[in-house]
């Protein structure tokens, strides 16, 4: 008996193809977790394209002049003029939910350092979403309005509310807080 199990070992070996170890037997959390493939996306589709659908290629916007092409929008970029000849001309995204002041991301900010300080607070909040603008044109800031005491920014996207409070509390200090609601939306308040 012990025979013919060394044996087969030994085939096995020789052949490469040694069976592979239970899931039990494997140590560590690591392992374990690359196995588990629950809750993966089975197609690889941007959020943007799974809401709207996709655009033919190439698109480019008739407002912000970004480019559809390989299943992205970019913007900013050096295009070849025959690019633009085979073109269709849309709306992307990120236009069309700043036009319609949809949000996914609404900031607010608050306490007294707002009012002397307006001026810098909006040049960063503006530096931020330029950044996110150029390698992701659909992320943007789609409204800034003042109230009594605060600031109330929309954002189209929920990681670039975060972000810009991440960079305003890193800026000036004071008190991030974020609330991540069902439908898909953030509420980020910074408070100094």
């Amino acid at each position: 008996m012990a025979r013919t199990l060394l044996i087969q070992t030994a085939k096995a070996m020789k052949t490469r193809r040694t069976p592979a170890r239970p899931v039990s037997d494997v140590k560590g959390k690591g392992l374990i977790r690359s196995l588990n493939r629950a809750s993966t996306k089975t197609k690889k589709n941007p959020p943007v394209e799974a809401a709207a659908g996709r655009p033919k290629e190439p698109s480019a916007c008739e407002r912000c002049g970004a480019i559809f092409s390989r299943r992205v929008w970019r913007q900013r970029r050096e295009v070849p003029h025959a690019l633009l000849d085979r073109a269709s001309w849309t709306t992307c995204p990120g236009c069309r939910q700043a036009s319609q002041a949809v949000g996914l991301g609404r900031i607010i900010v608050r306490g007294p350092y707002l009012g002397g300080h307006e001026a810098a607070i909006r040049r960063r909040i503006a530096n931020v979403s330029a950044r996110a603008a150029y390698t992701q044109p659909e992320r943007r800031v789609s409204s800034i309005e003042r109230q009594e005491d605060a600031l109330e920014i929309l954002t189209t996207s929920q990681k670039l509310a975060h972000r810009i409070v991440r960079e305003l509390k890193k800026a000036f200090g004071g008190r991030a807080s974020y609330a991540w609601s069902d439908d898909g939306t953030l509420l980020a308040t910074w408070l100094r």
